[in-house]
């Protein structure tokens, strides 16, 4: 079965839960393990051997039976599982204070992500350095995607004007866009949105603590 075929067999929550594995197995192979049973790994990141199997064999049969997984054969096929055997060039548009942090972590390099600009239509922030570079005026988001071939947009700008950077982005070439702003955005297939809505996870913590 083709590559692609595979992926959109693959439930959507199963997508999550292989990020929660290649990020256990990495720490695992940092302390020096070399092998790893769905058992031991079930209990590394909190779910049941079953569950884990299921959601390898959407891909192929990665494990020995009696031995279990070689983790370094099961990072780098969860890496091509995950499209992380390649690099994914991004910008971040917003640079407020979250925009500013997502600059400054070091971990998308490491997992692939290249972050290559930030922008923002103040013009008292344009030109000065937060992680990326001088920051761009929006005036030039358009240009810049299609001349170096952005496949991720991350937005952190006020929730007022996200949906109209979201639409220039996409319009412009992107075909992915992670969403912070605290809108319900939008965008028209075939690019994807993902949405990460910080108010309203911290509004569920609230819930379960005052419960």
């Amino acid at each position: 079965m083709p590559a692609n075929s595979k992926k959109h067999s693959v439930p959507s929550a199963t997508v999550p839960r292989l990020s929660q594995y290649l990020r256990k197995l990495q720490e695992m192979q940092a302390r020096g393990t070399t092998t790893v049973s769905s058992r031991q790994l079930a209990e590394e990141v909190g779910t049941n051997p079953a569950q884990i199997r299921k959601d390898l064999s959407y891909f192929g049969e990665f494990g020995i039976r009696g031995v279990g997984y070689e983790i370094d054969h099961l990072i780098d096929e969860l890496k091509k599982c995950l499209g992380l055997d390649r690099s994914w060039n991004a910008i971040i548009i917003g640079s407020g204070k979250l925009g500013t942090a997502l600059a400054r972590y070091r971990g998308f390099e490491k997992q692939g992500f290249n972050l290559l600009a930030m922008f923002d239509a103040s013009k008292s922030v344009i030109g000065k350095n937060r992680g990326v570079g001088p920051v761009l005026p929006t005036d030039q988001l358009e240009q810049f995607i299609r001349e170096h071939g952005i496949d991720i947009a991350i937005v952190t700008t006020p929730a007022g004007v996200a949906q109209n950077i979201i639409d220039r982005a996409v319009a412009a070439g992107v075909p992915s866009v992670l969403n912070f702003a605290p809108i319900r955005a939008h965008v028209d297939k075939p690019a994807i949105l993902r949405q990460v809505d910080l108010s309203t996870e911290l509004m569920i913590l609230s819930f379960y603590l005052n419960s």
